[in-house]
């Protein structure tokens, strides 16, 4: 069995769309941890409404809502999960029915791996519905297209190609960094990481904890043509320059002193601070 974190904060209608695409994976021994960052009871009612359809329980775990702290609700759904492997995911990113198999079949002792995403405008974040997901149609270019998708390169990712998704992997540009949205590897390397720094709000919090994991030796490897997922779009309203900034300012030391530790971390959680909204 994996386990797969998904964070979320107030966003049910993309919640509900994520959870509709696990729920049809081709590999479905996983165990589901909501990672919910303070929403309100429609996050919950969501999630009860579709526990059913999964066939192991789902864990909804909930903190109070006191600003972005996402690396702090991440750091509890590291201490509850189960399984010695985690793929990590965002509340507003639909998988690929084959999303969960291509992480686990591409797993390798010393590495993370790297996904990335399709980002979709509003008008199609909003039109893809259960059906689309169930049947795959929301994966395919031509659907994409007639619904308004423009042409881009990036399009790579879910259109038919004469190169594999593995040669594309391959000589792909964009670096191997631990991505929030689509990333895994193993519950022991992020213990000894002492998980996502708690300090650190929106801006670079992924990049950190990669850079962490780096710098103990575990390295990514691109799975960005492999493992598919499509981003639902939305606002960012809580992008802060002075939390960037502040943010940065952890990056570099992390970088300077090649440090493989946070001392504000998963170490800073009282197990019995860790609130269970439903399973």
């Amino acid at each position: 069995m994996v386990s797969i974190i998904i964070s979320t904060y107030n966003k049910p209608e993309w919640l509900r769309k994520t959870l509709l695409g696990f729920a049809h994976q081709s590999f479905n021994d996983f165990e589901l941890i909501i990672a919910d960052d303070g929403s309100n009871d429609r996050t919950k009612e969501c999630i009860d409404q579709l526990r059913p359809m999964f066939r192991n329980p789902v864990q909804h775990l909930w903190q109070e809502d006191a600003g972005f702290r996402k690396c702090l609700i991440l750091n509890k759904a590291i201490i509850s999960s189960s399984s010695d492997y985690l793929i990590f995911t965002d509340g507003d990113c639909i998988p690929r029915n084959d999303f969960v198999a291509a992480h686990l079949k591409l797993r390798r002792k010393s590495r993370f791996l790297s996904g990335g995403y399709h980002k979709l405008p509003m008008p199609l974040s909003e039109k893809i519905d259960g059906r689309d997901i169930e049947l795959g149609d929301c994966f395919r270019l031509s659907w994409l297209k007639s619904h308004g998708l423009a042409t881009s390169i990036r399009n790579l990712k879910i259109s038919p190609s004469p190169f594999s998704p593995a040669l594309l992997d391959r000589f792909s540009t964009a670096r191997a960094s631990w991505n929030g949205h689509n990333a895994s590897g193993w519950k022991s390397d992020f213990l000894a990481a002492n998980g996502f720094d708690n300090r650190m709000e929106y801006g670079g919090l992924d990049r950190e904890f990669g850079e962490r994991l780096e710098n103990a030796g575990i390295t990514g490897m691109r799975i960005r043509y492999r493992a598919i997922c499509l981003h639902l779009d939305h606002s960012r309203e809580y992008a802060k320059p002075e939390k960037l900034a502040f943010n940065n300012q952890i990056r570099q030391h992390t970088k300077a002193s090649k440090s493989v530790r946070t001392q504000y971390g998963i170490s800073e959680i009282a197990p019995e601070s860790i609130t269970v909204k439903s399973t």
